[in-house]
């Protein structure tokens, strides 16, 4: 997907958006701008998908199951007595104090109004049926905004609102940025649903949830992650920071002195650093340095079915949240590595370009985020909530070794990325930075390339191959999260609203608004990629991806755009 393809929507240019969308369907169809969004509020703002239909069906069909009548206004029966009786009131009223809808149905002008402010309060304005019974007309939208100005021009206002935001509401296309406090934007994606993307406000989310961005786990797994981390983080970081699981009884053994070797009260003793048990003759020979790397389960095999769950939990939410807190500290590194090529750069070394530095710093946080997400995936994936039928227990061990020895490896090469980063290079001679260098180079490639083949592993070999569930995620991204560009907006000499390409501000005025920026972190420490360190930088375009500040333009954008931007505010 490229950059092009998601669209920052701001207040300014949101009525753009929605114009351009409405525009092909007038296009097409030769119809009005307010029947045309009928069709489109109908289709959930689909324009490819209401093109088919009109293909497949014919554009009566396709008229008639949104509620669309066209009709000639000259061709509507006039009334023929100056006194008429509404049907729903039943009162006898004035031939100009009824409206008539395309339908043919025709009610005062008091029953209509009371009509539309009940279906306005019960948030059903963005389509009103004809009152009629069994009726399936949509109301005119001019018609609904006449009558309610001329008693409740508040009302009429909300209306026109409502339709406005339809165009987010409504559109599986768009989502508001979450971000609290709210920046007042919304992206659009034309593409894949499943995938994340950065605001101009700084936020990072799950396009397809609203989320954090979590891949490589799925919004399910997700979902369920984060809200067993709510339930079960008080007791789970007690036990977690002081107990550790005896490897014969699997009682939690609290550790009451300095050394590392500790007796459970069943007699065995074992060690505290990976919980690996330790004959009466104390020799620590028969311990395996890297046998807390991995969540071993026969541990535990002769423990209850729910202590094995917790202690399968702990093990995963432990390393989340170890590579969680690795990525706040690391994110501080930012300002250290400018400073470091501040020096380097102002000594005369052979050496002129250290860009090398920030890169393999911003491969750390990609590889660190996704390297943090793999403990909530690997849970769900190898555990029993969601996929326990869907393989046999040889198959599931025979994944899960693969899985895991996919993490060592890019857990290894993090951490050596990690202890490279922080040396203080510009203390360093030439030669040892040199070396560091490459390093460094080579790091950053294996750790993406590790990324990758993880990546491939969880679509190819892990959920691929479900039957019964269908798991999707976000593809992984070299670079990082991808971030949304600016849909811009400018008038012409006939102060008509067009839209325009990004970045391309060449003879045009461009309107942009700034955003109040989001919340970085969470209550389950959100990793932050490398795109929360950057206070600016531009896209693969060369135009800044950043909000900037609003430019003033010799000439006021027109009346009704002001109106419609004024009162629409998500803040």
């Amino acid at each position: 997907m490229t950059s092009g393809c998601i669209k920052v929507i701001t207040k300014e240019s949101l009525l753009v958006a929605q114009r351009e969308d409405l525009r092909k369907i007038m296009d097409l169809l030769a119809v009005s701008e307010k029947h045309a969004r009928t069709l489109l509020i109908h289709h959930r703002w689909d324009a490819e998908r209401l093109s088919a239909v009109f293909v497949e069906k014919g554009s009566d069909r396709l008229f008639s199951e949104a509620g669309v009548t066209i009709v000639d206004p000259n061709v509507l029966a006039p009334l023929q007595s100056s006194q008429v009786t509404c049907n729903i009131c039943n009162e006898d009223v004035s031939a100009d104090a009824v409206t008539t809808m395309n339908c043919g149905h025709c009610f005062c002008n008091n029953c209509w109004t009371k009509y539309f402010i009940v279906k306005i309060n019960d948030g059903q304005s963005r389509r009103i049926r004809c009152m009629s019974y069994k009726c399936n007309t949509i109301c005119d939208e001019d018609v609904i905004r006449s009558l309610l100005s001329a008693m409740h021009p508040d009302l009429a206002e909300r209306f026109d609102r409502f339709l406005l935001e339809s165009y987010i509401e409504d559109n599986h296309k768009v989502k508001w940025c979450p971000s609290v406090p709210h920046c007042g934007n919304a992206i659009r994606v034309n593409g894949d649903a499943y995938c994340e993307v950065e605001c101009t406000c700084g936020l990072q989310f799950c396009f397809s949830c609203s989320a954090e961005a979590h891949s490589p786990c799925s919004c399910l797994m997700w979902e369920l992650w984060v809200k067993k981390c709510r339930d079960e983080s008080e007791t789970v970081n007690w036990i977690t920071v002081n107990t550790k699981p005896c490897p014969r009884c699997h009682k939690p053994v609290e550790k009451n002195g300095g050394c590392d070797r500790v007796r459970c009260i069943c007699g065995q003793n074992f060690c505290w650093l990976c919980g690996g048990a330790i004959g009466r003759d104390r020799r620590w020979s028969n311990i395996d340095s890297n046998t807390c790397v991995c969540y071993k389960q026969n541990r535990e095999q002769k423990a209850g079915q729910a202590t094995l769950h917790l202690y399968g939990y702990m093990h995963y939410h432990i390393q989340y949240k170890a590579h969680t807190f690795s990525i706040k500290l690391e994110s501080k590194l930012k300002e250290t590595i400018q400073d470091k090529k501040t020096v380097l750069e102002s000594k005369e070394f052979g050496i002129k370009d250290f860009s090398w530095l920030t890169n393999g710093l911003y491969r750390l946080f990609r590889s660190r985020r996704v390297l943090s997400y793999s403990y909530p995936f690997a849970f769900y994936m190898f555990g029993d909530d969601l996929f326990k039928d869907e393989m046999t227990p040889e198959e599931r061990e025979l994944k899960q070794h693969l899985f895991e020895d996919l993490q060592q490896q890019l857990g290894a090469n993090v951490e050596k990325l990690s202890m490279l980063i922080v040396e203080a290079v510009d203390e360093f001679p030439v030669d040892k930075i040199l070396k560091i260098r490459m390093q460094v180079i080579d790091l950053s490639v294996v750790t993406d390339a590790l990324c990758k083949k993880m990546y491939e592993c969880i679509e190819n070999d892990l959920l691929g191959p479900l039957k019964r569930a269908t798991h999707n995620i976000a593809p992984y991204k070299s670079k990082g999260v991808e971030r949304a560009s600016e849909l811009s907006v400018y008038w012409d000499s006939d102060q008509s609203l067009r839209s325009m390409k990004t970045c391309n501000a060449d003879g045009y005025r461009q309107w942009d608004s700034t955003a109040n920026g989001a919340s970085s972190s969470s209550e389950f420490g959100r990793p932050l990629d490398d795109r929360f360190y950057e206070s600016s930088s531009l896209g693969e375009s060369g135009c800044s991806t950043r909000k900037r500040a609003k430019k003033e333009a010799p000439d006021d954008p027109p009346s009704n755009l002001k109106l419609l931007v004024g009162m629409f505010d998500k803040n």
